[in-house]
């Protein structure tokens, strides 16, 4: 390989499943067919529900494997870790069980749940920095004598291994897929997977998804090197490290097939339609590979397929973002302005032509200050609960038959 001489092999994962050998720190999480997801990509889609896992993401695997490996050693007495949420929650867990003080940094922007979630698993949270990589600088900063242990959210070849422990379970879970498809944040988890999957079944395509406002693999691919961002944006906490490492790179570039990117719309309508479908809550980087398969950046149709949902911890305030902006985007809510003469009875006018639909008024509000606007006319915008696009359509025709100019604004 190109970068670095750490490298995972077969034989690492294997050894830290023997580690993990215990239901009380990871469990076999179930794969379920989504016969919904079937009819929308022409592929039979089977999803690993990891989000099921203890904390709710896969991250304990590969922390607890590196921590046990830690404590078999001895000499280490803390644990230091730097994380946006789930390896946070990982290492807490995982040093708990086995009997290691943790102290763990995270952005001042992580999710509240997931800071709460970290503190309950038994560490020290401090919150530093704007994002990732802020918050990594001052918790490498605190590694300040021999019996304190920096664990890396990805760049270690024992968390690579102990993460792989996944494709080991996904492989043994449907031996005849056909493509998996993981999210990349740091490139850790699709590491270990694609390593695993390269010995099991080479023949399996591993695909890669990364949301467009943090993807860095395509780059770092072209150039040979790592390439990190300045900043990252996106609803997909999970995956916004905004780079890879040496060492993941190196894994990617030998046993992953193909890297798409999705944006944060897709994923938006992805954690929607998985709430709606399959009744399950997941975060926005564990929905990132659904996005991808019903995106058209991957073709899946007519094979065997499992996207992971790798975390399902879900914000319950992004959770109201989400929501309205998948619903905005399927027009089942719906903002329109409309141009009136601001005289009484205009908006029982237009609420009635509204209610003439079936649709549902949540507010509306007067607008008299808009530079367009002559004397004596208003803005009436109203936000509206309809059934979809269609209802949508035939709500602003009406109003426009009544002679009012009509805009929908939702952008």
């Amino acid at each position: 390989m190109a970068h670095g001489s750490a490298t995972v092999d077969f034989a690492d994962i294997e050894a830290a499943r023997d580690r993990l050998d215990d239901e009380s720190v990871v469990k076999h999480t179930p794969i379920e067919r989504s016969t919904s997801l079937d009819e929308l990509t022409g592929g039979e889609i089977h999803l690993k529900m990891e989000h099921l896992q203890w904390t709710g993401s896969f991250k304990t695997r590969g922390a607890y494997n590196k921590i046990a490996q830690c404590s078999a050693d001895g000499g280490t007495e803390r644990i230091v870790a730097a994380s946006a949420g789930n390896h946070a929650q990982g290492v807490a867990l995982a040093a708990t069980k086995l009997g290691i003080d943790s102290t763990i940094v995270m952005p001042k922007g992580a999710p509240q749940a997931k800071v709460d979630a970290t503190r309950s698993y038994g560490a020290d949270v401090e919150l530093v920095g704007e994002d990732f990589q802020e918050a990594m600088g001052h918790a490498r900063g605190l590694v300040d004598d021999e019996a304190t242990t920096f664990v890396h959210a990805y760049d270690d070849p024992a968390i690579v291994a102990g993460q792989g422990t996944l494709g080991l379970e996904m492989y043994e879970d449907l031996p005849s897929v056909d493509t998996v498809v993981v999210p990349i944040g740091g490139g850790g988890l699709i590491s270990g997977i694609a390593t695993a999957f390269d010995e099991l079944s080479p023949e399996t395509r591993v695909v890669g998804v990364q949301a467009t406002g943090a993807a860095t693999v395509a780059d770092s691919l072209q150039k040979g090197d790592p390439v990190s961002l300045e900043s990252v944006k996106t609803i997909a906490d999970g995956i916004a490290t905004g780079g890879i490492s040496d060492l993941t790179l190196s894994h990617i570039e030998a046993h992953v097939d193909e890297v798409v990117t999705v944006t944060d719309g897709e994923i938006a309508r992805a954690i929607l339609l998985l709430l709606e479908r399959a009744k399950q809550v997941v975060e926005g980087a564990g929905a990132a590979s659904v996005a991808a398969v019903i995106s058209d950046e991957l073709d899946v149709s007519g094979e065997t397929v499992m996207p992971l949902l790798c975390g399902g911890n879900l914000d319950m305030t992004m959770l109201q973002t989400v929501l309205v902006h998948a619903l905005s985007d399927r027009e089942q809510l719906l903002r329109l302005r409309v141009r009136i003469d601001d005289q009484p009875g205009k908006m029982e006018t237009i609420s009635g032509l509204i209610a003439d639909h079936g649709a549902n008024i949540q507010n509306v509000r007067h607008d008299r200050s808009a530079p367009e606007l002559d004397v004596g006319e208003a803005h009436l915008v109203f936000r509206i609960e309809t059934s979809g696009a269609g209802q949508s359509r035939a709500i602003i025709r009406s109003i426009r038959d009544h002679g009012h100019e009509v805009r929908h604004v939702n952008a």
